[in-house]
């Protein structure tokens, strides 16, 4: 057994069998629906369909990083009983949680010097950062000393893959990520953007498409041209959707009957409160394995 844990934040959008399946300790994000404040809690604070339902009906939301003293209050659990920790953040492209994890393990460095904390900013958000959390289990399982896996996880992130689109620009124009101006025409026009995250971290719009069929075809092409051993392609796919299952469903079985030595079928997981807060429903998300990441 470790003698260290592994931590990372509700943001990975794994369900939270699979979080305590792989013995993964998560922390959580918050976020506010009309001013009311909930944890990002896999869904149990309140479920992803709901909160897309209430965005659809209006309802206004906000969202707020984990904190230095409650980075540190998890934290200190594990130390106290003798732990080393290796966290993984959520991506600083996206959020400035990063930060304040560094600024916590800095703290708590000096606290407890005889005991290590590595952190990592994963570049990687929502199922993506799920994946990579999944293989960093993986390679604890297989006996990594927290070094190595620290190592490791340096070194691959940028072979995590995601590729995502919309079919509502509504909450994308909300959150200013697209102009009024391009987003009425976007819908007039029946656009769909493709989007992935990028080797800083950050969202990048790559292509405006038009039609969902024609945006589901063309992430799938994505997939062919970046996958870890092309169409041999033998790691795990992941996905996430905001209130989109059957678009997600359709992606995945052109995945599951173009990669036939996959392992195991796709997974297909609901975007989370905190990144569904800004994405709104419509969006699906694709993750996978492949080259690494470059501008």
């Amino acid at each position: 057994m470790a003698d260290y844990v592994v931590t990372c934040c509700s943001t990975a959008d794994l369900s939270k069998e699979h979080f305590d399946k792989r013995d993964l300790k998560v922390i959580y994000f918050h976020y506010e629906v009309d001013g009311v404040e909930y944890l990002d809690d896999c869904g149990k604070s309140m479920a992803p369909e709901e909160l897309f339902r209430r965005m659809n009906d209006g309802a206004m939301t906000r969202t707020s990083q984990v904190s230095v003293g409650e980075y540190s209050a998890c934290w200190k659990e594990y130390l106290d009983q003798g732990k080393d920790i290796l966290h993984v953040c959520l991506s600083s492209g996206i959020s400035g949680t990063y930060q304040s994890a560094k600024i916590a393990c800095d703290m708590l460095k000096a606290e407890y010097p005889d005991r290590t904390i590595h952190v990592v900013d994963s570049l990687a958000a929502s199922s993506g950062y799920g994946l990579l959390m999944d293989a960093i289990a993986d390679k604890r399982d297989e006996g990594m000393s927290l070094e190595e896996l620290y190592q490791w996880s340096e070194e691959n992130k940028l072979r995590l893959h995601h590729w995502f689109f919309t079919s509502d620009l509504t909450f994308f124009i909300r959150g200013g990520r697209v102009s009024k101006t391009a987003g009425m025409i976007g819908k007039v026009l029946n656009i769909c953007p493709l989007l992935n995250v990028d080797f800083k971290g950050a969202l990048t719009p790559r292509e405006k498409i038009r039609g969902k069929k024609a945006v589901i075809r063309r992430t799938f092409e994505k997939m062919k041209e970046h996958v870890e051993n092309g169409m041999d392609y033998a790691g795990k796919c992941y996905m996430s959707h905001s209130l989109c299952l059957e678009d997600a469903q359709m992606l995945a079985q052109m995945i599951e009957e173009g990669f036939t030595k996959l392992n195991g079928k796709v997974e297909i997981n609901p975007i989370g409160a905190t990144i569904g807060s800004h994405t709104g429903p419509g969006t699906v998300a694709l993750f996978f394995w492949g080259d690494k990441r470059e501008d």
